[in-house]
């Protein structure tokens, strides 16, 4: 139970880091023009990424199907390996930035030590993925796409986004359980796209037997695992608040920050409340909780920091 509880604590640690570090990356992007929508209050934009989620869903089960995953684990780390050389030359660039280095000079050799920081990323992953590493990138990974979605859509369109996927996540755990298929294919890969953190020492990701096997025999895991997708969806609205909400008429200097600080605190409130179940060994979608508590400190903190408009910043 100790070790569930570590785990746990874990876990809270690793959602909060990469929530905050998207809201610190979210200006540095801004002024990159990393922003992916051209019409960010565009609610079409949404329904097209939530679209090519299920394209990839159905694409990567395919894959596992004829059993070639392997194809898969390079393409999924070549799209990791350049978001991670995306967030390392923004960091480096602002450091050197801030050193007072000649912005040109500043930018090469961040896009060179970006390249260099990504590939020792990649070839870790590659050649020893164990658990720590793969949540180092998953940290990075996540920070970086809720960061570049959270700049790109208005609050109205995140707010669809987290109510699609919240009811996909629930009817992909408990219905299809299609979501425990692809869990176990990533995990036999060993991809970052799930924080692992063991409960037990001498725990091993490189070892970790079929996730599927293990609860379909209700056997005791020696690890909790999250996917990257219930710190991404809830902190795109963090960011979304910070971004877009303004930064005065509201109750103090930038109403808007503190409205993206108790959002991120009504996630990791979901989140707290999903671990209940968890810990009780059974799979559970985690965008239905977690979505569901950054809308609900989003709404309750916009009433204090915003007080007598109710259009909570969706029109």
């Amino acid at each position: 139970m100790e070790g569930r509880l570590s785990s746990v604590v874990t876990l809270a640690v690793f959602l909060v880091i990469a929530q905050s570090v998207a809201l610190l990356l979210a200006l540095p992007f801004v002024q990159a023009d990393l922003e992916v929508f051209s019409d960010p209050g565009d609610v079409s934009n949404v329904l097209l990424y939530v679209g090519l989620i299920l394209i990839m869903t159905g694409i990567i089960l395919f894959v596992v199907k004829i059993k070639r995953e392997r194809a898969l684990k390079h393409l999924i780390l070549g799209a990791f390996g350049l978001t991670t050389l995306m967030v390392f030359h923004v960091v480096i660039f602002l450091v050197l930035g801030y050193m007072g280095v000649d912005p040109d000079t500043a930018a090469t050799v961040a896009f060179i030590l970006g390249i260099c920081l990504a590939i020792v990323v990649i070839v870790l992953l590659y050649k020893y993925p164990e658990w720590y590493v793969v949540d180092f990138v998953g940290v990075c990974v996540a920070a970086a796409v809720a960061s570049i979605l959270g700049i790109s859509l208005l609050i109205l369109p995140v707010f669809v986004l987290l109510i699609l996927l919240a009811i996909y996540d629930a009817i992909s755990v408990y219905k299809t359980k299609h979501m425990i298929t692809l869990a176990d294919a990533v995990t036999q890969e060993r991809l970052p796209v799930l924080l692992v953190v063991p409960t037990k020492k001498g725990y091993s990701f490189r070892k970790q037997k079929s996730l599927k096997a293990q609860i379909e025999k209700k056997e005791e895991r020696d690890a909790t695992f999250m996917g990257l997708g219930d710190i991404v969806i809830p902190g795109v609205l963090v960011v979304s608040a910070f971004r877009w909400l303004p930064s005065s008429g509201g109750l103090g200097p930038f109403p808007n920050i503190f409205v993206a600080v108790f959002t991120l605190l009504g996630c990791l409130g979901g989140f707290l409340v999903l671990m209940r179940f968890v810990m009780k060994g059974n799979p559970q979608a985690g965008l239905p909780l977690m979505n569901g508590g950054a809308i609900l400190g989003y709404l309750l903190s916009y009433l204090v920091f915003y007080p007598g408009d109710f259009t909570f910043g969706l029109i």
